[in-house]
């Protein structure tokens, strides 16, 4: 069995926020993706303070698949820079694993 990963990036809007989330889980790197927002994000940029809104995108995949969609966000992300991070899941019902295994098999 796999370990579960839920991955998070953020976009400045809904249409790439959604775009990303499509192209990922087309090119079958997640087996499924959420976009929620907007959210207001509290930063520092470039030395700078900044204030803005964004929207969360999060991915569904296995650990063997990360460094591809890691990749793959950056790659079509508009910002140079972005935020690309992974937390595990810790507990998921065999049957959504086994989809994620499956959806995402290379």
């Amino acid at each position: 069995m796999s370990e579960i990963l839920t991955v998070c990036t953020a976009a400045p809007t809904r249409a790439i926020a959604v775009r990303l989330v499509q192209s990922a889980i087309a090119a079958g790197l997640a087996a499924g993706g959420q976009v929620s927002g907007p959210v207001a994000s509290v930063f520092w940029h470039a030395g700078e303070f900044g204030e803005g809104e964004e929207w969360v995108v999060s991915f569904k995949t296995t650990t063997a698949r990360y460094d591809e969609l890691e990749a793959h966000l950056i790659e079509h992300h508009e910002w140079q820079n972005p935020e690309v991070t992974a937390v595990p899941i810790a507990r998921a019902s065999a049957a959504y694993v086994e989809w994620v295994e499956r959806v995402t098999a290379k």
